[in-house]
């Protein structure tokens, strides 16, 4: 069993288990009854996105220290008690059970999906 961290929007991987969608907003333009069949995700959960102010700082980060400097942030969001409580599920659920977590970005290593699978991996989750 384990999680997997993907690009929503994106073909499932054979074994990848329920989408959780960590984005802020929904995909445009695509019907809710679409969301699990077009591989957007099954559970859409904004609580594990960056705040819409913490979105723009990591989309308009051009140097390694704008960027660093939105890992922080996200991070220390990601230290509030319900993020964390969240997170540490997520792990102990990743040594049971298949399935996924997301964003729409295409580099991952500009995504908040990146940090999270960093939070992940620090909390004992079973990464794929």
């Amino acid at each position: 069993m384990t999680v997997r961290i993907v690009r929503l929007g994106k073909a499932r991987h054979p074994q990848e288990g329920l989408r959780i969608g960590t984005v802020r907003h929904l995909p445009r333009g695509v019907p809710k009854a679409k969301y699990a069949s077009d591989n957007w995700f099954d559970v859409w959960y904004p609580d594990l996105a960056p705040s819409a102010e913490l979105v723009k700082a990591g989309r308009t980060a051009t140097s390694k220290n704008d960027w660093d400097r939105f890992v922080r942030s996200y991070k220390r969001a990601m230290n509030e008690p319900s993020a964390r409580r969240l997170i540490d599920l997520l792990a102990a659920l990743s040594h049971s059970a298949n399935f996924s977590v997301g964003c729409y970005c295409e580099d991952e290593s500009r995504c908040h999906r990146s940090v999270l699978r960093d939070l992940l991996k620090e909390r004992g989750a079973k990464l794929d």
